[in-house]
């Protein structure tokens, strides 16, 4: 169906492309949170990793990612009348009727290609010091394709299987964060522990470079969701106060936490807090109040603050929790759309069990949920044997020993920074000037 281009919504149009650009903006938002919690020998190579992504992922997704994600095709995935974004003169399919788009295709295309860079970018931190550079490259282009554009095709389309059954998904909660957070968890089991982890301390190497980065993200965030309303209306308004008011809630409430149990707050668990907060209401954010919201993000901050633990008592090396905050938050947030969404504020949405739907929805979402992280699980995990075999995961213990940034890169994040301690420094052998390479510890493959 041709789209009618006489009827476009100009303050929309130009909300959403802004919205766009606010969210390709996390993804340097997500390298600086990153990067100022790394040790600093790995900072650049933190950096290069998000950066090439929004390069990778943005072809990509030009080529063939929006059309297996939005294509008319099946109900699992899409076809290839989009590639190249040809045939853009025609409507999205699905959104026709009371859902027809008042922006053009190819606005629609620009959007939904922000949060497709931005969600492999997540991963990063589950996995950072240790991914070789020549095996993360095309595990982005694989993963956007054969995991990212499925799931999106599924929830984020109208003929996706899961749109159909109901699952609420207003910006992302199961698309970006339950997929990143899943394939997180995947990729730092595959890749094996940090040498030294957990009894070698390892400093974050900039804590102001990390607030930067999350106050990027915090900001970023009202584009990814008060954009997905795809209109400058009460709905997008609406999403724009309980982003806020979420990450607000949840920063306190990770602060009462660490308050309570360590004695004293921290910047880190501000920005983390706050990031949980922001995963947990995307997926709310244009279905409940802004109430609704505030005990949303309350509740995420104090769940959180107890997931990035969970680590530890497992034994899985999650660098920067992006399981404990990303994978947490987003499944707590989908599942939550099922307890307070209401139709007061979205009439397309639900009421959820708190607003006398029952349990209806919170089942559809938990069916959501699941097939995202299994799915998801699966096919994280045949990628990552694949590469493997083809290129190799994990980087070498003197690679390792040494930095990623010197190792694979030969950049230095900070070059006035005085010469590094000998224990970091790689003496002939293989072994650190001030204690040797522990071969003992797992390191994947």
């Amino acid at each position: 169906m041709k789209f009618d281009f006489a009827h476009v919504d100009t303050g929309s149009t130009a909300w959403v492309l802004v919205s766009a650009a606010l969210v390709l903006f996390m993804t340097p938002g997500v390298a600086f949170f990153y990067g100022g919690m790394v040790r600093t020998k790995h900072v650049m190579s933190m950096l290069l990793q998000n950066f090439i992504t929004i390069a990778l992922v943005s072809v990509v997704w030009v080529v063939l990612g929006y059309c297996l994600a939005f294509g008319k095709g099946n109900g699992f995935i899409g076809d290839l009348h989009f590639a190249g974004l040809a045939h853009m003169d025609e409507t999205v399919p699905g959104f026709t009727g009371a859902s027809a788009m008042a922006i053009p295709p190819l606005v629609y295309v620009i959007y939904q290609m922000m949060f497709a860079v931005i969600t492999p970018s997540l991963i990063t931190g589950a996995t950072a010091d240790r991914w070789r550079f020549a095996s993360f490259v095309p595990f982005v282009v694989l993963w956007s394709l054969l995991v990212y554009s499925p799931v999106a095709h599924w929830i984020f389309s109208p003929v996706g299987w899961a749109a159909k059954l109901g699952v609420l998904d207003f910006a992302g909660g199961i698309v970006v964060h339950t997929t990143a957070g899943a394939a997180a968890l995947v990729m730092a089991i595959v890749l094996g522990r940090r040498r030294g982890w957990p009894g070698r301390s390892m400093p974050q190497s900039n804590l102001p470079l990390m607030l930067v980065g999350a106050a990027i993200l915090w900001f970023g965030w009202f584009g990814f969701n008060g954009g997905s309303a795809l209109g400058a209306n009460q709905l997008a308004a609406s999403a724009f106060i309980n982003t806020n008011t979420a990450g607000a809630a949840a920063l306190l409430a990770w602060l009462v936490v660490e308050r309570l149990r360590q004695g004293r707050a921290t910047t880190l668990g501000a920005a983390a807090g706050a990031v949980a907060g922001l995963a947990a209401v995307t997926p709310c954010a244009g279905y409940v109040s802004p109430l609704g919201a505030l005990a949303i993000g309350a509740a995420a901050g104090v769940l959180c603050a107890f997931a990035v633990e969970w680590k530890h008592r497992l034994g899985y090396d999650d660098a920067l929790d992006v399981v404990g905050v990303h994978l947490v938050g987003g499944v707590f947030g989908a599942l939550a759309v099922g307890l307070f969404a209401t139709k007061s504020v979205n009439a397309a949405g639900a009421n959820g069990l708190f607003y006398g739907g029952g349990l209806a929805q919170l089942g559809k979402q938990a069916i959501g949920v699941g097939a995202a992280f299994g799915y998801t699980v699966v096919v994280t995990l045949v990628i990552a044997l694949f590469l493997k075999w083809v290129t190799g995961n994990r980087v070498s213990a003197q690679e390792e020993e040494l930095g990623l940034d010197l190792s694979l890169h030969g950049e230095r994040a900070y070059s006035f920074a005085e010469s590094p301690d000998p224990a970091e420094q790689i003496e002939p052998g293989g072994e650190s000037g001030g204690e040797s390479v522990d071969e003992s510890q797992p390191v994947g493959f």
